[in-house]
């Protein structure tokens, strides 16, 4: 009974935003190795990008999740972490390899409003549909049972 209240409270706070016109495409930026990444690359797949920071307490109880989802779901999904604070890259790249982190891990400075929506708290996480259209957020962790199903249920 608690699991099927948490997955229905979850489903209807999933859906933080639903920004139809907002493709992934036409965001960049550069990863821990200097090099401009485009989401784009993504196309084709189920995109998790999960906007987090290395001092935030919620981001790490969440990591081992996305990390989770990452490694089962290679086949039709990439997470991609955003890391969304002033950090030296030096430091992001220990933090990364420490962590084991093994989806890309791109880096922005805290802003407001980003390309694929607004990140009002940490860690804050969108669903891109393969067709590269922002499809679902969600303010908080979220889990890997909560993105399979999520994207299960999107697949028909």
């Amino acid at each position: 009974m608690g699991k099927w209240v948490f997955s229905t409270f979850f489903f209807s706070f999933l859906i933080l935003v639903i920004t139809t016109d907002a493709e992934a495409i036409e965001y960049q930026l550069p990863d821990t190795e200097g090099q401009t990444q485009s989401l784009d690359q993504y196309k084709g797949k189920w995109l998790v990008v999960n906007y987090w920071a290395t001092w935030c307490g919620t981001c790490m109880d969440e990591l081992p999740e996305l990390i989770d989802f990452h490694e089962n779901n290679r086949l039709d999904a990439v997470v991609v972490g955003i890391n969304f604070e002033s950090i030296e890259n030096k430091s992001l790249k220990e933090f990364v390899a420490n962590m084991s982190i093994p989806y890309p891990v791109l880096i922005t400075e805290p802003v407001r409003k980003t390309p694929i929506g607004p990140v009002p708290a940490l860690p804050t996480t969108y669903i891109i549909d393969p067709q590269g259209k922002v499809v679902a957020g969600e303010v908080g962790i979220v889990t890997r049972e909560n993105l399979e199903n999520y994207i299960a249920q999107k697949k028909g």
